[in-house]
């Protein structure tokens, strides 16, 4: 069983292929793609939203990276800074993919037990935003502060052992535009 673990949501983004619309509030079957996130991680001792603070059922804590917009590998970095302690494994999701659950989030970390940690892979072999990643390794692989923005989020992960786990049905799906929105009712 994998050691207890917390949750940094990827909230934070600039959603231009979504006409600047802060992809945490789009609605999906009555939902906000946040609200769906939260399900997700359901199990997680405690969860980081990078982006804008909204009101939430659960209690969350709010943060920005800094400088904004400075991309995944700055978030999923300040999100880590803004847990209370460094957990054995952290979950880092997009916010932008609904139909992660809590069952996928539960084989990401039972995949991550014993290795540096987990990855979903979609079904034509790209890595998804949805990780479960030691917090130990990425405190030591994590650069400084002035080479996190803009980082893209693999080249970060790159030194760790990350396992695959092929994703089910559409959890790899994501919303980068309207029209992945219309795909996914």
């Amino acid at each position: 069983m994998l050691l207890p673990w917390s949750a940094i949501i990827l909230a934070g983004g600039r959603g231009t292929r979504l006409d600047g619309a802060d992809k945490a509030g789009i609605e999906l079957s009555g939902r906000t793609l946040l609200e769906w996130a939260l399900d997700a991680v359901v199990d997680a001792r405690e969860v980081v939203v990078v982006g804008d603070p909204v009101p939430t059922e659960r209690p969350v804590t709010f943060t920005r990276e800094s400088p904004r917009f400075g991309g995944p590998a700055a978030g999923l970095l300040t999100g880590l800074d803004a847990l209370l302690e460094v957990p054995a494994y952290v979950a880092a999701v997009a916010v932008d993919m609904p139909r992660l659950t809590l069952g996928t989030l539960r084989r990401l970390t039972d995949a991550a037990t014993d290795r540096d940690g987990s990855v979903l892979v979609g079904p034509d072999g790209r890595r998804q935003l949805a990780v479960v990643v030691s917090g130990a390794r990425l405190q030591e692989i994590r650069p400084a502060h002035e080479h996190q923005h803009d980082l893209p989020v693999w080249r970060l992960l790159a030194p760790l052992d990350l396992t695959e786990v092929a994703s089910v049905g559409q959890e790899h799906r994501d919303v980068d535009s309207w029209a992945d929105l219309r795909d996914l009712r």
